[in-house]
């Protein structure tokens, strides 16, 4: 546990490192209604206690790709631009824009958003636009991918859009840190993660996702019930 003191408070930050490092799995965290903090985990093998911020913002660009509950694109480039910035701003990278940019169609029509792909980002839908961050996560091909509550803004057709998404990212091999209330969007994941009071009270293996995830619910909800969710 590494402890971080702030001008108003102390927060501690637990670090399992070894429950992602080898593991190309779909983990999610599911926390109470009532907790806002919630441990961060990496398979990076790296001290970023140790970092400068130069490293950790490399390290962020290149090896991690994240998806934000709220999108944040930037409102004054296309969907198409938000999504290949990463790879322009990546010093890793040495493709030209071009290239870039035949790989962010290749993503976009991957995921069944290419007829979007010249939309400003409040000309889509929800669903649309969270495809199009997960287009944005994946684009300098990060070995893991941070989900922060992915389809928490979602309704239900487009969330299930997403986690589909999410589990074929998963099975061609990229690893997914999930964080989320909804048990359904859980029962998905590869290994469940329950949090209370910031500390990790237990962890249920589900295995990989099947097509129907009725029984998974079920089994998933008892054993919340039983951890006293």
């Amino acid at each position: 546990m590494l402890t971080f003191k702030g001008r108003r408070r102390i927060i501690n930050v637990f670090l399992v490192i070894s429950l992602l490092i080898f593991a190309v799995v779909i983990v999610v965290i599911i926390i109470r209604e009532d907790e806002d903090m919630v441990p961060y985990q990496s398979d990076l093998l790296k001290n970023i206690v140790k970092m400068k911020e130069k490293e950790l913002a490399n390290l962020r660009l290149d090896d991690i790709g994240f998806i934000f509950q709220q999108m944040y694109m930037l409102k004054n480039l296309t969907i198409t631009d938000n999504i290949i910035l990463p790879a322009v701003q990546s010093k890793k990278n040495n493709e030209n824009r071009n290239e870039i940019l035949q790989r962010g169609h290749a993503l976009m029509r991957k995921l069944g958003i290419m007829e979007i792909a010249d939309n400003d980002i409040n000309e889509v839908s929800g669903g649309q636009l969270q495809r199009a961050c997960i287009c944005r996560s994946m684009i300098n091909n990060p070995k893991i991918i941070f989900a922060d509550e992915p389809t928490g803004a979602l309704n239900r057709t487009s969330s299930d859009e997403v986690m589909e998404e999410l589990t074929k990212l998963n099975d061609n091999g990229t690893t997914i840190m999930l964080v989320t209330h909804d048990v359904k969007v859980a029962a998905k994941c590869t290994r469940v993660m329950y949090i209370v009071d910031g500390n990790i009270k237990g962890e249920h293996n589900l295995g990989k996702y099947k097509i129907d995830s009725q029984k998974r619910e079920r089994a998933l909800n008892n054993w919340l019930m039983e951890m006293g969710w």
